[in-house]
């Protein structure tokens, strides 16, 4: 019978964390939002990760360079799954869509391999608050999984027509205010959302990084999740660019995702209502994604934002990691 760690179901086992660091540190590379490899968004995921440095994760997930990679350390609370720090080849962020799929789905299938028993649910400790992730599953393998955003909606500031089509290299007209102007929201990381006015205005959408450096950080952000309306309810055609960040453009962004159905289920007259969303992204980058949301709304506010998604596994490996005398936090 496997241990029984101290920090309760569905935890990391403690006896992974109880070797000294090794400079070696495995890792598995995923294709996230998709259910084929070479699709959806890729992720890193860095496991036994303790002992690392946050400068030498930070080299990590610069060596990737995906739009994120993320290091599995021991939670810090009971009864949590682990504690998840998610990088980009630049910065850490406080949270994200795709690693936290991604990472659930390694991770699940890593302690089932070690005999665990089948976990449903995770929890993952992270910047900017607990992410639930329930595990979705097809005969018993973990193939995806569902997260909950971590804040509540939060709507700031507004932004110009003009502005915003500088950032895409559109035209003014090309950008939709008919549902709301483009906004700066968040449920746990912000974005710019927008709406444009046809599927053809987001196919020719590109960033324009001097404009994006210019308008997005005084707002607060460095990111621009541009988006329009399918031929069926909830459906959403998107893109999310982010040079200032290193990535151009991102193939599946849970996290802005989540922000934007949020917002549109904000705006919505009713008050006691739970919406299906279906996202669409990556396609205009060769890596098409597919995200599907929910909402909850009560009281004639927005409750939980989810977000699904498959995960399938791509590459695994061993890093070389040198020692490092900087701080681990």
């Amino acid at each position: 019978m496997p241990p029984t760690s101290r920090n309760g179901p569905g935890s990391v086992m403690e006896e992974d964390y109880s070797r000294p660091p090794s400079p070696l540190r495995r890792y598995v590379t995923v294709d996230v939002f998709t259910k084929r490899v070479f699709g959806g968004n890729p992720l890193a995921v860095v496991l036994e990760a303790q002992g690392l440095t946050a400068s030498q994760m930070q080299a990590v997930a610069a060596e990737f360079h995906y739009s994120e990679t993320t290091f599995v350390l021991p939670p810090r609370e009971i009864g949590h799954t682990a504690h998840v720090r998610i990088f980009t080849a630049r910065t850490e962020l406080s949270f994200a869509g795709h690693p936290n799929v991604g990472t659930a789905v390694v991770l699940a299938r890593e302690l089932e391999a070690k005999g665990r028993p089948p976990a449903d649910r995770f929890v993952f400790e992270e910047g900017a608050g607990l992410v639930p992730i329930r595990l979705l599953r097809d005969g018993g393998i973990v193939v995806g999984a569902e997260f909950t955003a971590p804040e509540p909606l939060s709507i700031r500031t507004s932004v110009s027509v003009d502005d915003v089509g500088a950032c895409l290299s559109l035209a003014p007209i090309d950008i939709s205010i008919a549902n709301h102007p483009p906004q700066v929201v968040s449920v746990g990381l912000p974005f710019l959302v927008s709406e444009v006015t046809s599927r053809d205005a987001l196919r020719r959408a590109k960033p324009n990084a001097l404009a994006h450096e210019r308008v997005l950080p005084p707002i607060g952000t460095e990111r621009i999740f541009a988006y329009v309306g399918g031929t069926d309810a909830g459906e959403l055609h998107a893109r999310m660019f982010a040079p200032l960040h290193a990535t151009l453009e991102d193939p599946a962004t849970g996290s802005a995702a989540a922000a934007a159905i949020a917002l549109l289920a904000s705006l919505s007259l009713e008050q006691e209502v739970e919406f299906a969303w279906r996202i669409e992204q990556g396609v205009d980058m060769g890596r098409p994604s597919l995200l599907l949301g929910r909402t909850e709304k009560r009281d004639g506010l927005v409750t939980a934002v989810h977000i699904a998604g498959h995960a399938v596994p791509v590459m695994h490996g061993v890093l070389h990691v040198p020692p490092d005398d900087g701080p681990t936090r």
